[in-house]
This record gives C-alpha cells, structure tokens and sequence, in this order.
C-alpha cells in the first residue's frame, strides 16, 4: 500500500510535541533553549550547535528480490526492516546520553555498501507517483516519536541520488515533497526538519533536485502551512562543495559534507569559504556527513568544525564483520556504540558537549 495523505490528516492533533527545534541566528534551540546551554569547550562556545550522526537507514527496505538477500541478519539469515527499525529505536537513548542531539533519517536511505556506483537494490519510502509508502512512513513515525521523546532533531532527508530516478518525473518529486512535508505537520512533532535531498550536485536524475533548482524545493516546503507551523528546510552538497546564492537565500540553515575535506586545516578553508558566501544570512551551518574520524588526536574534522561554531556529523560505514556491517550506514546495522570508531565517536561528543575531562 502506499499514500497520498488526505485531507483530514493535514489538522494538527495537538499543539506541539515535546521537543520544539527552532532557530535563532547562528543557534539551534530546543524549546526556546539555546542546545547545550552556557556550554564551553577549549574556550570556544558550544551553545547553540547540533551534534548529530548520519543514522539513515533507519527504516531501510529493499523491494528488490534480488538483492534483498545481501542485507540478511547473520542469525536469522533473512532481512527484517522492522527488526531494524526497532533495534534503531532501542539504541537512540544511549546516542542522547553520549549528548548527541540530532540524526539524519531518510526517505529513500543511502547506500547500504557506505559508497556505490551502482544502486540495483530498490530502497524508497516513495512510489513513482510520488506518493508515500505506509509501512516506510509507520517506522519513520515510530523513530521520530522516540526522537521527540528523548530531546532530540531528525533531519528527515527525502531524496537519494541512485534512488530518485524511481519517481517518474518532475511533478511526481514535487508531489513527494509536499505529501512529505504534510505528513509531519498532520502530527503534533516540531523536532523535524527537512532535507530535500542529499548530495544535490551528485547524479540526480531530475533537474528539479540539481543545485540550480533545488531551491525550488526548499521554498515549497516553507510554504506548506497547518495551524501556523512550517518546518525549516534545507538541503545537502557534496564533501568541500559550497551552497550556491539561491540555495543560501532559502535555506534555513545549511548543510554541508565533509568527505574529501582532508584534515582539520582543510576543513577550516572549507567552513571559511562557506561563511563569505553566507555573507550576512547569518543562519546555522551543520556538517551532517564527513567520514573523516581521528577521534583521539588533540585535532580532527569534527573539533576543527566545532571550534568555528559549525555543527559536526559522524558518518560511519564499515565493511561486513562477521555477518554484521559494523557501521551505521552499512546495512543490516549494528546500532549501537559497538565499535572502537563509534565509541571514539561518542567519547568526544560527551566530552565536548559536557565538558567531561
């Protein structure tokens, strides 16, 4: 079954969930907060940013019988997305203990492999029509439930490339992303923020996602309306790639990668060049994908990041370990801090962001 969300849907239930992101200037907020309030790290101000991980394949499926068989659980020696899911879920109170306050979803995933030339498996919570899948959107409703509950932001990314070409055609990608944008504001969740699609300026299939016009999109999310809420919008480049005028002009925050970005010199370059061609649209910058880690070292992408008042995010993929990917893009997923990487991770996340020696 899929949707095309009704009417009716579109009315609010109550007035707001438990946790409210809102922004104001450079800073995050959680229910009128500033994150990580008075915090202070190496005498630079921690307040304000987002600590978050690219957790993507939260409600992974693959509707491809043929390749189906490669995300099989050691154990069980099958696929099971809502074992996933609920295994996601179980390990998100531990993420928030470590002080990690946001996570990218998506829609339509990443490549399960961490990297791929090609994307034969068939991972997407949106028909051709581009109308949404039911049993993608009861997952992502029960990640994001959780997410409310715990304190934290879901940056909830719509498009994949490898992935978009699967909706037919212009209007179908306009269809997904308003059905996308009402189906979070028919429910009472102000922890949400849009992604339109990951990597604009990688191997999309339709123009309308492609960095001249991928602003277009980002404006109709802004626009979409239910009892005088909307949710703020923007969207992803690729590693060391800076937004476009158009693109910072209606974003409300914007999104950056690190990939390619080579050590923490070059990832202060890369935050500088972002930060002129922001020029007086002083919103917030948040790195939501860099695989760059030296977790240990006094100096790394994600301190030279933070240490500029740029939000850092951790994107972990590993090749298979004894039937489980010991990464949190590489699927089936071990969710939890069960590598020496991710606990690398976490340890400075809780140090930075709570000021543990």
């Amino acid at each position: 079954m899929h949707l095309l969300i009704p009417s009716l849907l579109f009315l609010c239930l109550v007035c707001h969930g438990e946790t409210v992101v809102s922004i104001q200037g450079e800073d995050f907020y959680l229910n009128g907060k500033p994150t990580y309030a008075g915090r202070e790290w190496q005498g630079h101000r921690i307040e304000g940013l987002l600590m978050n991980s690219r957790m993507v394949q939260g409600i992974f499926d693959d509707r491809n019988p043929s390749t189906v068989k490669n995300w099989a659980y050691p154990d069980s020696k099958t696929w099971d997305a809502d074992r996933n899911t609920r295994e996601f879920i179980a390990a998100m109170p531990e993420w928030r203990k470590h002080g990690l306050l946001g996570f990218t979803l998506n829609l339509q995933g990443g490549s399960p492999y961490g990297y791929s030339k090609d994307q034969p498996w068939h991972n997407s919570a949106i028909e051709e029509d581009g109308s949404l899948r039911e049993k993608d959107l009861a997952r992502a409703e029960k990640i994001i439930r959780k997410a409310d509950e715990l304190g934290m932001v879901v940056i909830l990314g719509i498009f994949y490339f490898g992935q978009d070409q699967r909706v037919k055609d212009e209007q179908a990608v306009i269809a997904a992303v308003e059905a996308t944008t009402r189906w979070v504001l028919a429910h009472p969740w102000q922890n949400v923020m849009i992604e339109v699609n990951n990597e604009a300026n990688v191997k999309y299939d339709h123009d309308i996602l492609k960095p001249g016009r991928v602003h277009e999109l980002i404006k109709r999310v802004k626009s979409i309306q239910v009892d005088g809420r909307r949710l703020l919008a923007g969207t992803s480049f690729g590693g060391g790639t800076v937004p476009p005028p158009k693109v910072i002009e209606h974003s409300d925050f914007l999104l950056i990668h690190g990939n390619g970005v080579k050590g923490p010199d070059a990832m202060r370059e890369f935050i500088a060049k972002v930060k002129t061609a922001r020029g007086d649209r002083r919103i917030p910058i948040v790195v939501n994908e860099d695989d760059h880690f030296d977790f240990d070292q006094p100096e790394n992408n994600f301190t030279a990041a933070v240490k500029e008042h740029v939000s850092w995010g951790y994107f972990d993929f590993r090749m298979k370990k004894e039937g489980f990917n010991d990464g949190y893009q590489s699927v089936p997923v071990n969710w939890g801090i069960s590598s020496q990487r991710k606990k690398g991770f976490f340890d400075l996340v809780k140090r930075i962001t709570e000021q543990v020696p």
